[in-house]
This record gives C-alpha cells, sequence and structure tokens, in this order.
C-alpha cells in the first residue's frame, strides 16, 4: 500500500507541476499556440510519466534503506544517529557567525550553498566517527552491558567477555571449558568469524572442509547447550581484510579477553595490550607434574629406541619411556618415574619397573 502511495504521489506531484508549467512560458510562445488547454494536458502527461519514473525509482530506494536498516545491529543504529547529530550540531554553530556577515545581493547565493555542502560533509564526518568509535562511546553511556562488566546482585563483578577465534572453535576444547566452569563471561562470536568458519566449510580442500564442518557442529552444540552464554557479535570492519587483525581490534573496543590457539596472535593481541587467554597454555599449565619417584599406572603400546625400552603415553599425550619393559608390551604395569626432559616436541618422562617386577 505504502508503495503505490509513493508512486501515486510523484505521479500527481508531475502532473501538476506539467499543468501548471505552461504559465511561465514567455508571452510570445504563449501567443503562438492554439490550444493552451490541449498544451497544458499534454505537457501534464509528460509530467506525470516522468513522476511515475522518479515515484518507482524513490520507491525502491525507500526499500533498500528500509531493509538496511531493519538489518542494521541496534548499537550501530544508535551510534549513527548520535552521530549525524553532534555532526549537524557542530556545523550549525560554526556557520551561525557566517549568517551575520553582510554579503552583496548578487552573491546572496553563497550562505545557503555554503551550510548545504558544510550540513552533508559534517553529517558524513558524523557518522564515520560513530562507526571508527561507536562501541567505545556505548561502553562509557553502559558500563553493565555484555561488553564490559556484569551485574551481579548488588555488586559489580569484573567479568570480561571473551572474543573467540576460528581456529579455538575448531579446535573443541572450549565447550569442555565452558561446561566445567572454568571458563566464565559471555561469549562472543564475532560475524567475521563466523563467515570465515563458513569459508573453511565450504573449501575444495577436504582437510580444510573437514575442519570447518566440525567447528560448525562444535559451535551450534555450544548454542544449544549455552543459549544464555554464546553471542553472535555483528561488528565488521570494511577497512580491514585480516580476520586477526579484526579480533584485535574488536577485542580492543570492547575491553574483551581474546580466546584462541593461535600461537603468532597471541603475540601481535599481547603487543597491542590485549588480553589473550591460550587454550595450549591452560593445557600446558594443568598438566600433571611428575617428579622422580612418583609411581605412574602405564600401558606399554610400542617398543622404544633401545631394545630393552618400552614406550607408554599418559592421558594427555605425554610419552613415557620406561626401561626393561620391551617384553611387557600390550600389558598395564605400575612404573617409577626416574627423571622428566622438556623438549620442542613436549615433554617426555623417563620411568623404570619396580624392583619386584623386575626380579
Amino acid at each position: 500500500m505504502l508503495d503505490a502511495l509513493i508512486v501515486l504521489s510523484f505521479i500527481f506531484a508531475g502532473a501538476g507541476i506539467g499543468f501548471y508549467s505552461s504559465d511561465f512560458l514567455p508571452d510570445t510562445a504563449l501567443a503562438q499556440v492554439s490550444n493552451l488547454d490541449a498544451l497544458r494536458w499534454v505537457i501534464s502527461g509528460f509530467g506525470a510519466l516522468l513522476g511515475g519514473a522518479v515515484g518507482i525509482a524513490m520507491q525502491v530506494s525507500y526499500r533498500r534503506v528500509e531493509q538496511n536498516i531493519r538489518q542494521m545491529p541496534l548499537e550501530v543504529l544508535i551510534t549513527r544517529s548520535v552521530g549525524l547529530m553532534l555532526g549537524l550540531l557542530v556545523v550549525n554553530l560554526m556557520l551561525a557567525p557566517l549568517f551575520l556577515v553582510p554579503i552583496p545581493k548578487d552573491f546572496s547565493f553563497i550562505k545557503p550553498l555554503i551550510a548545504i555542502m558544510g550540513s552533508l560533509m559534517f553529517a558524513f564526518l558524523g557518522i564515520t566517527l560513530a562507526d571508527t568509535h561507536g562501541r567505545a562511546f556505548l561502553r562509557l553511556i553502559n558500563p553493565n552491558g555484555i561488553e564490559s562488566l556484569m551485574v551481579a546482585e548488588g555488586t559489580l563483578q569484573p567479568t570480561r567477555a571473551k572474543l573467540v577465534d576460528t581456529s579455538c572453535i575448531i579446535d573443541g576444547r572450549i565447550a569442555s571449558l565452558i561446561e566445567t566452569g572454568f571458563l566464565e563471561g559471555p561469549i562472543l562470536i564475532p560475524q567475521f568469524v563466523l563467515n570465515e568458519l563458513q569459508q573453511v566449510a565450504d573449501s575444495s580442500n577436504d582437510r580444510k572442509r573437514i575442519r570447518g564442518r566440525r567447528g560448525l557442529d562444535i559451535l551450534n552444540q555450544m548454542q544449544e547447550d549455552f543459549p544464555d552464554r554464546i553471542k553472535i557479535h555483528p561488528a565488521d570492519y570494511a577497512d580491514l581484510t585480516e580476520v586477526d587483525t579484526k579480533l584485535v581490534r574488536l577485542a580492543s573496543e570492547i575491553n574483551a579477553m581474546l580466546l584462541t590457539n593461535d600461537f603468532n596472535l597471541s603475540k601481535v593481541a599481547t603487543l597491542q595490550k590485549v588480553t589473550v587467554l591460550n587454550v595450549n597454555d591452560l593445557a600446558q599449565a594443568v598438566r600433571l607434574s611428575y617428579v622422580p619417584g612418583d609411581i605412574i599406572d602405564l600401558k606399554i603400546v610400542k617398543l622404544g629406541k633401545e631394545a630393552s625400552q618400552g614406550v607408554g603415553y599418559l592421558d594427555d599425550g605425554t610419552m613415557v619411556v620406561v626401561e626393561e619393559a620391551a617384553e611387557a608390551l600390550g600389558t598395564e604395569l605400575r612404573v617409577i618415574v626416574t627423571s622428566a626432559l622438556q623438549t620442542s616436541a613436549g615433554r617426555m618422562i623417563f620411568a623404570k619397573l619396580p624392583a619386584s617386577v623386575m626380579a
């Protein structure tokens, strides 16, 4: 209904303008017209056609603007509106003295021209600044949002949001961290990370495609299990192409912690004063620390480099080399730790059989 009203209003406006436009023709031209009413109706018809074309264009533009506004996140709509109003306010304050300056009549058009150009320029500048610093502004006026602090009963608790990257979702250990309660606060999945995850899932490379689909499955399961904590953040940056760069900027803007297992991303984010939670560092920190004399129940799964050695693995993947255990291949034994070695490939533990077993 609204679309039809827009088009009809332009048709009637065009027809009316066309009908009465003949009154502005010079008298010499009107004197040569034998039937002025017929001329008016012809011009009115052309005006109606032109108005209809303009009306259709305006109706299409209106629908596009309406669709963009509906899809626009509320925070972006608010910040852009504030930026637009501030830009217009500033330009009006700046132009107020200009209108007090006397200008010759021949140049009277300069004032409205400067006013229009200044308003357009500062309106665009206000919207641009809102897109750049809008989230920081929202955090200032709403310090109790999910992007800053969580409010407990009567007390403010500094529970910061966790921003998750693609590799951490595909890794899958984040789901266990949330389930066990070691990872608290809102978990934010940026829209550009979701887009990258979808691209990986649609990759022509079989290995990448499997990893991407696994990540999507993990994310869907997390949303089902923790609907109140897993949030899709609509932020994006048109001026940036790298997902890692977008993550660091977003984490800095909303004061969130960056959750990742990417070593390089961790270093870059740390250099830019962004708090990083590296899942690999956590896994390394919670590994059991064995000292000489500790007893381990271990299954010997393969032979070692030496003929008498047997090799087993702990639950976290740590390799244990047991002396004189080659003959116990495939059996579970109780061994005694003799030493531990940290290498670039990981940790390695050396052990021996108890005296009773060796006897």
